[in-house]
Formats: structure tokens, sequence, C-alpha cells
């Protein structure tokens, strides 16, 4: 699903039949060539331009997109050839971040800059950007929980494009491959890579996809699946695979109950894959806005209420997804005995830690209850959970800024105005 950024513009369904090897009716398929418009502000609506319409902005500075290219590409404008960049020096568009702000302070933390493209090293490839998520975790950077190592730093982690020009020792990858790449940028490529001491984070250690280019180790740049439209790849980079990651270690069986603390990008994915992974499973959420916890039900949440409220039952396993203490606390309270927390968070902000001072042994914590984290995300998580959410197929909820509004994007979810995932568009290559 993608959705306006401005107004009342409505939603447009995306999904037609499985990914691989699925068919549609005669009547989704020609819903399928109608391209979504996008307005000044990449809002969405339904008009049905034609298959070859070119679709303009009227704000200044937002690029033209062909209707059925880069966002919503055809199978066949996936693969196809592209051009490398062959001007030495050639500039690219770029939102960096000169130095830590509290956005608290100030409302515009990136500035949008050009500067040379990017070359390859032997091992890497170029991609020319199509879409790049936006996550909780460029917060944690911008505010210094979570801070770059140099300055200026261009964030971003949820990254798809096409592969523009690759290094002479990669084989695996060609020019014109449409790939993505998540906030493992590099490591050791051990099974335990994500803890390594050789952990390198897109956007944090190195550029990241809030630009039109950018380079990677090719072995971190994962084929997308052809069901998947760039926008909605994005956030399976990120927020889907490190909740299939923080699924994994809940341990959780068939038929146990599973709670959701808060129901951002991440959670709205992982509920998706529970309910094909664990069709008996009972899940509840827990999140602060009722829209958001009406948004829960409409996924399959057998009952949403607020942190603070209890469940039904006890559960089993609980996700946490939230940047905050609270949650925290109030999600040991509605384990059973046994249960696991499983902190799905790169940083915890510390607007209220003392919440953690009401921590009580024997009402939070004994009866074995367990706490586990998830540390960053490693080449494997990625791998597996891409085709896996092609075979159900994920159905991301995704709005659209283009990418001269990151500040917007990034204000708009430190203020907790979430639904799905956010996902900055490149101006386009013509540009």
């Amino acid at each position: 699903m993608v959705e306006s950024t401005t107004g009342n513009l409505g939603s447009v369904p995306l999904w037609y039949g499985k990914c691989f090897g699925g068919t549609a009716s005669a009547s989704a398929r020609q819903q399928m060539r109608r391209p979504l418009v996008l307005s000044g502000s990449l809002g969405m609506t339904s008009e049905n331009r034609g298959p070859n319409a070119i679709v303009r902005s009227s704000d200044k500075g937002v690029p033209s997109f062909p209707g059925d290219k880069r966002l919503f590409p055809g199978r066949e404008q996936r693969h196809g050839s592209s051009s490398p960049t062959q001007a030495t020096g050639a500039s690219m568009k770029a939102m960096i971040l000169p130095k830590l702000v509290s956005l608290t302070e100030t409302s515009e933390p990136l500035k949008l800059i050009e500067r040379p493209t990017p070359q390859p090293k032997p091992d890497e490839v170029l991609i020319r950007v199509s879409v790049c998520g936006v996550c909780h975790t460029e917060l944690d950077e911008i505010e210094g929980r979570t801070p770059p190592s140099r300055f200026p730093m261009i964030p971003g982690h949820e990254v798809v494009g096409v592969v523009e020009q690759t290094g002479d020792d990669v084989r695996h990858l060609r020019t014109g491959d449409r790939v993505g790449v998540g906030w493992i940028h590099s490591s050791d490529g051990s099974d335990d890579e994500n803890l390594s001491d050789q952990f390198r984070a897109t956007g944090r250690d190195v550029d990241g996809g809030y630009a039109e280019f950018l380079t990677v180790p090719a072995a971190y740049a994962y084929p997308i699946p052809d069901c998947f439209s760039d926008a909605e790849a994005a956030p399976l980079l990120c927020a889907g695979a490190i909740g299939y990651r923080a699924l994994r270690l809940t341990g959780l069986q068939n038929g146990q109950r599973l709670g959701l603390t808060g129901f951002g990008g991440s959670a709205h994915l992982v509920l998706q894959l529970v309910r094909h992974r664990f069709p008996d499973t009972p899940v509840c959420v827990f999140a602060r806005d009722a829209e958001e916890r009406e948004f829960a039900r409409t996924l399959g949440a057998v009952w949403a209420g607020h942190t603070g409220e209890r469940s039904p039952e006890l559960l089993h396993c609980i996700i946490d997804t939230t940047p905050v203490w609270t949650p925290v606390v109030e999600a040991l309270t509605n384990l059973r005995p046994g249960g696991r927390l499983v902190i799905n968070a790169i940083r915890k902000e510390d607007v209220d830690k003392q919440k953690l001072l009401k921590l009580s042994y024997h009402d939070h914590l004994w009866m074995e209850k367990e706490i586990k984290t998830v540390a960053n995300i490693s080449g494997r998580d990625i791998r597996e959970f891409l085709p896996f959410a092609a075979e159900i197929p994920l159905r991301p909820t995704v709005t659209l800024y283009p990418l001269e509004d990151a500040n917007r994007a990034l204000r708009e979810l430190k203020q907790g105005r979430i639904k799905g995932a956010k996902v900055l568009v490149m101006p386009s290559s013509s540009n």
C-alpha cells in the first residue's frame, strides 16, 4: 500500500497475486498497468494516465518520473541495461548530516548538496539509487545515540536501485541488476558478523542512500524479487529483515501468543510474517496511538491496546520496537512465566529512563522471564528474508517523499506520526 504525503488523496493497493509465478486476473492486470500520479509532494492518486504517461511535479526541484518505472517498475524494466557514469567528477544530489543536533531544537538537520559521484573499488558496485527508506536509526545518528564515524555523513540504509557500474573483481552482478542494500555495509562474513568488530553500517560508518548514488561491496548488495516495487522493497531491507531476525530470536512456536510493542515500519511487517508462518498464533499489539491500533487490527491483530494496558492473556513472547523505556517495563508485566522479551532497537532514548526505577523483580523479572536484544543485522538475515517475503508476499504500507523532503519525513518520524514505512524518492537520473 502506498499512501499520500499530503491531503486526503487516498491509497492504492499494489498487490495482485503471488510474486513468483503467481497469476493475476484480467482486471488486476489492467490495474497494474495504471501508474500512480505523483503530486507536488509525491502524494498519490489513482488517476489513470496510461502506461507511458510522464508524471511531473509542480514543486520546484522535485523530479519527473516515467509512469511505470522506478517506483512500480515492470519486470522487463527492472533488469534492463543502464548506462554507467562516464565522466570523472560527475556530480550527484545528496542529503548530508553536517553535525550532531537535537531534533527538538532544529527542524532541518540535513542539507541538500551536490558532490562528486563515488567510484566503486574492485570488489564493489556503484548503485544508482531509486529509493531509500527512512528508519528510526537515522534519528539515533542525528541526535548522537549512535553517532556517525565522521562528518559530513550521508545517512540512509534501506536502499533500492540498479547497478550502474561494477568493480573489476565483481562477477555475480552486472550493470542493470536491481539490488538492495541494508544496514550492514560490510563485515567479516562470519555467521555472527552482526556482532563483529569489523561491522560497518550503511549511513553511519560509510555514506548511505539519501543520495543518487552509493557504493557497496558486491557481497552486500542483494537481488530484489521481481514482485516488489522499489518503494515496497526499501523497508524490507531493514524494518522487514530486522523484524525477521527479532522473530527468530523469540523462539516462537505456532499457537503461542505474541505481543508487538510499537507498530511502525518493522512491526506492521512482522505481524504479516507471523500470520503466514505461524497461522495459529494470536498477535496482540500495544501502541499509544489509536490510529496505529486500528491499523494493527486491520492487518490481523486479535487485540490492540495502549502501551500501559494488559493483554487478554499473558504472552509467550513480545517484540519491542519502540525507542523508549516505558514499553519495556510494561511488556514485562504482560509476559507469562518463562516468556521472552526481544528488544529490537539499536539505541534507546533517555526521555523516560526513570521508568526503569519502577521495575519490580517479583512483578517484572521473576519466574524465569528473559530479555534479549537484537544487535544489527547480518547478510544472512537479508538473503533469507527477501525470498520469504516474496513467497507470502508481504504488503508494506509506504508513504513517499522526495529526497529534498527528508527533513520533513524525519520530523514526522520523531513526532510519532507513523503508519507503515516512510520512503524517499531520488531525483530522476535524467535530471
